[in-house]
């Protein structure tokens, strides 16, 4: 069956979710969210797309941005992705003397039956795009970003979790990611 294609309206916002293969916890880590956030901020400069908000998450992220032209969506999050999936494999195959990498890669392992050249798989298959079509979506995305690690129980305050834009919106705080505002 043909996969519906993507349609991503220009000048529209795009809020994506995109989350690790069996929902493995890799952003545990701090050195993995530091080099999650450190590709971001690099392919933003590189694809010159507009970056609005975003939330790492233990095992996913959500990010809000505006791609010029908008057909870029895609190829964005695969390039953020492919850096990502990449970095991360060679840090956890060069350290297999740590339990908790050897789990990791348990986890990311590809099962016998999938006819692949790669062993590993780092993110799910397909991102989940939405068009940010209004005002009200706009700030329902924010809100919900900001406080996923709320309602995940992992902080009390949206102003715990260094990794999202709630910092940069509501402390001035760009020493992780400076967003792009809105005009």
């Amino acid at each position: 069956m043909p996969s519906r294609g993507r349609y991503f309206p220009p000048g529209q916002l795009q809020f994506i979710t995109d989350c690790t293969y069996r929902r493995t916890r890799l952003f545990d880590s701090q050195r993995f969210r530091c080099t999650f956030v450190e590709a971001l901020g690099g392919l933003r400069q590189e694809m010159g797309f507009l970056l609005i908000g975003w939330v790492l998450m233990p095992e996913h992220y959500h990010l809000l941005f505006r791609p010029e032209p908008a057909e870029r969506t895609s190829a964005i999050v695969q390039e953020l992705n492919k850096q990502t999936a990449q970095a991360f494999l060679e840090t956890l195959r060069g350290h297999q003397q740590h339990a908790w990498c050897r789990k990791m890669l348990t986890n990311l392992r590809l099962p016998p039956t999938v006819h692949s050249d790669a062993r590993y798989r780092l993110w799910q298959r397909r991102f989940y795009p939405f068009n940010v079509y209004s005002e009200k979506k706009y700030l329902e995305k924010m809100d919900y970003m900001h406080n996923n690690p709320v309602t995940r129980g992992l902080v009390a305050s949206p102003d715990q979790w260094p990794w999202s834009s709630f910092r940069f919106y509501y402390l001035n705080d760009s020493s992780i990611l400076r967003m792009d505002r809105l005009e």
